[in-house]
Parts: structure tokens; sequence; C-alpha cells
């Protein structure tokens, strides 16, 4: 039961927050085939509990907008991944997956963010090459956190003005 209430709440805040909620009854039907999909899997197994959820959390740390683009982005992907070996013959595979494919299409710039991470990641930052780049990148770097943290603290500020707390 909670891995069904916890598969409705990743799958609705993932369509509301991109505006893919035409109407209740689209979540009921997605309802039903996660209800479908569960059995398939058998997740009313002991195992589902142990470690806690997989995604909810990682979602409680993204607060903004643009930030929740870019998980939800990656755990829509991963969906996908996991129903690529799922027996596709079945209408509520096929109807989750159809519906995870719209939404994903709908965050390529939440994708290509993530493509950005990951390229980072690989970076050699002890090749020198890439060492004389960074440095002469780094007061560039410096000045753009200036810019966001200096909006951040104005956004703040003008709060506080009109706020009569």
């Amino acid at each position: 039961m909670a891995f069904q209430t916890y598969s409705l709440f990743v799958l609705s805040v993932i369509m509301i927050s991109f505006g893919h909620v035409e109407n209740r009854l689209n979540l009921l039907q997605l309802q039903n085939d996660i209800d479908k999909l569960k059995a398939d899997f058998n997740s009313s197994h002991s195992d589902v509990a142990d470690g806690g959820p997989i995604f909810t959390e990682r979602l409680s740390s993204w607060t903004e907008r643009n930030e929740k683009r870019i998980i939800l982005s990656q755990i829509i992907s991963m969906y996908l991944k996991m129903l690529e070996n799922t027996d596709r013959s079945k209408a509520h595979v096929r109807n989750i997956a159809e519906e995870l494919h719209t939404l994903k299409e709908s965050l390529t710039d939440g994708s290509k963010k993530i493509e950005d991470l990951k390229d980072l990641t690989k970076l050699q930052m002890s090749d020198l090459k890439v060492q004389r780049k960074a440095v002469n990148e780094l007061f560039s770097v410096l000045q753009k956190l200036g810019d966001t943290s200096s909006s951040h603290k104005r956004k703040r500020s003008q709060f506080q003005r009109l706020c009569k707390c």
C-alpha cells in the first residue's frame, strides 16, 4: 500500500510540476495502470520497504522549479529505462511509458543540464591544460556567482520592504 501511494505521489508531482494534468480522469487511469504494474513487479513484497524511498526523499531537497525539472528529468529517465525491460504487449505498460515519454519531451532542458553535470564530473582537473583554462575562467565564474547571490539578496530585501511582518 505504501509503495502504491509512493508511486502515485512521484508521478503526480512530475505531472503537476509540468502542467500535464489535463484532468483528474487521466491521473485516475494512470493510477489503475500503476496498480497493474505493481502486480507485475510483485511490489507488495516485504523488501520494498527496506531502506526507505528511492526518489521522494531526493525530491525534497530540490526546491526551485528549475531545480526540480533537473531531478525529475533524471527520475523519468530511470523509470523509462526500467520499463524498457518490461512486457510492452500489456496496455498498462504502454500507457505509463507513453505518459513518461510525453513528460520527458517537455523536460529537454533538464536533460541537457543533467548532461552538463555529468560532463563536469568527467573533467580531468589534474590535466595542466584543463587547469589553465579553469584559471582563465575563474574570475568570470566568481562574477556569475556574485550576480546570483546579489540578486537573491535583492529579492529578499525587496520582500522585507513589502512585508509588514
